[in-house]
């Protein structure tokens, strides 16, 4: 029986990289995102260059109900999730916290928090059902640092941080792996959707130095999945060469 993952944010980024590289390892995948025709596309190439069978789930994360009406009418071949990667996540805005945009604010923490714990609280239970699964929660940088304008969105990943702790402790009598990647800036659309769809400012973020890419994040989770069974990966803090912490970095 080939594995199957699951994996969220999959239309883009980090997401997609994960997927192609979790095909190639040979794993059945549940890609979920709200992209339709990125979905479907992505299953479409995905099937044609790896033996993998690809299921698609076009939904927005936020939404408890969707998340717990998809889950439960999968089909039973593919209940047997044995690795979820919760990729969906995103920032919006830089304002400082007294100008916040409070839809910005929600966006955030209904996607990043919310929507994280409403696919884990899904999955986690079919996991327990079998006894094994592993969980990776894509964090970042901002979980660990707080720097100007990251207020909220640092906030909320701060709690993917406190949340992988404490999912760690809850699957571990379970024999559940619960892993955290934290990348620092990372090339993707990631700053595009900050800043609302100013591609300049966007661009500003990674001139004058060659940041991540989102294959750097796959291949780190490729390391944290290919352990053997007595061995789990904690943490990763990756970041490119030319940044130190969430605030230096070294431009040319």
């Amino acid at each position: 029986m080939k594995k199957i993952a699951l994996v969220t944010g999959s239309t883009s980024g980090i997401g997609e990289a994960c997927a192609r590289t979790l095909a190639k390892l040979g794993y059945n995948l549940i890609i979920v995102g709200r992209r339709e025709e990125r979905l479907l596309k992505l299953k479409n190439e995905l099937e044609d260059s790896f033996n993998s069978d690809i299921y698609t789930i076009q939904l927005d994360v936020r939404n408890q109900d969707n998340v717990e009406t998809a889950i439960n009418n999968l089909p039973s071949n593919w209940k047997n999730i044995d690795l979820l990667i919760n990729n969906a996540g995103l920032a919006v805005g830089t304002s400082d916290i007294q100008e916040g945009v409070v839809d910005d604010w929600e966006r955030m923490i209904d996607t990043n928090i919310k929507g994280l714990l409403y696919i884990s609280r899904s999955i986690a239970p079919l996991m327990i059902k079998n006894q094994k699964g592993h969980i990776i929660n894509i964090s970042s940088i901002a979980g660990k640092e707080v720097y100007p304008g990251g207020n909220v969105y640092c906030a909320t990943k701060h709690a993917v941080e406190a949340l992988t702790k404490g999912m760690r402790i809850d699957m571990l009598k379970h024999g559940i792996k619960v892993s955290s990647i934290a990348p620092g800036m990372v090339e993707t659309e990631f700053s595009i959707v900050r800043y609302k769809g100013d591609t300049n400012k966007a661009d500003d973020v990674y001139n004058g130095f060659e940041p991540l890419h989102a294959e750097d994040i796959a291949s780190t989770m490729e390391f944290i999945v290919t352990r053997p069974d007595n061995v789990n990966i904690n943490d990763i803090l990756i970041m490119p060469t030319a940044q130190a912490n969430a605030r230096d970095t070294k431009r040319s």
